[in-house]
């Protein structure tokens, strides 16, 4: 395993909860009546135009559990965030973290994962364009960790400058965090973390672990099979 170079990434992992439970948290009335008998608990909702935030609502099924959408084109789902972060010689998971769905939390997570790891030389992180701010690269510059991370200069400019894209390392580091995608994939497709089976987030951070776990048995039986 490399000791050097490693990346980061985090994935929504979906609730067990429907957005039906996800309603305001001031909202005590009764449960609705018709003809003196109560409402179905699965009857129609319509949404359309209210607008609904983790500030006024939660959850009724799995108060832990946040709305949120990992990208501007992706819809809104009640989730957590997964968080792995891998080694770049072989793809090994070498750390995992499940937090609460919000804006920071994968910068958050990063930087929790990056104090994890043993004291030792300076090191590279690479990560994708939502870890481009100037905060987060400046707190990895101070923890002695070279930021690797895809640059988002969309409209704005980028934190990432030349200091850092001008070495051939940059670039490998580039390739290579792309593999964390194949964690995700195997996770969701065969692991059961698309959509959690269990509630809370210590018993789906559990699952997550777990899951990834699962993972680097099954890649370093692979990596075994090549080897021979």
């Amino acid at each position: 395993m490399s000791d050097e170079h490693f990346t980061v990434d985090g994935t929504l992992v979906e609730a067990w909860a429907s957005h039906k439970s996800f309603k305001r948290k001031d909202d005590e009335q009764s449960p609705p009546r018709i003809g003196g008998c109560i409402k179905a608990r699965n009857a129609d909702t319509d949404f359309r135009g209210t607008k609904r935030t983790n500030d006024t609502h939660a959850s009724t099924t799995d108060p832990d559990a946040r709305l949120y959408k990992k990208s501007a084109g992706s819809a809104s789902r009640l989730g957590y965030l997964g968080h792995v972060m891998t080694e770049n010689r072989n793809g090994l998971v070498i750390d995992t973290a499940l937090t609460l769905a919000t804006g920071t939390a994968e910068r958050e997570a990063a930087l929790e994962m990056i104090g994890n790891l043993p004291d030792a030389s300076r090191i590279t992180l690479g990560a994708d364009k939502a870890y481009d701010t100037e905060e987060f690269v400046q707190q990895l510059r101070s923890m002695n960790v070279t930021p690797h991370i895809a640059q988002n200069d969309t409209n704005r400019r980028s934190a990432i400058d030349g200091r850092t894209t001008r070495h051939a390392g940059y670039e490998i580091s580039q390739r290579k965090r792309k593999r964390v995608e194949e964690v995700f994939g195997w996770g969701k497709v065969v692991g059961l973390i698309r959509k959690a089976r269990v509630r809370g987030l210590a018993r789906v951070g559990a699952m997550f672990t777990f899951a990834m776990a699962a993972y680097n048995l099954v890649r370093i039986r692979n990596l075994e099979q090549v080897a021979i």
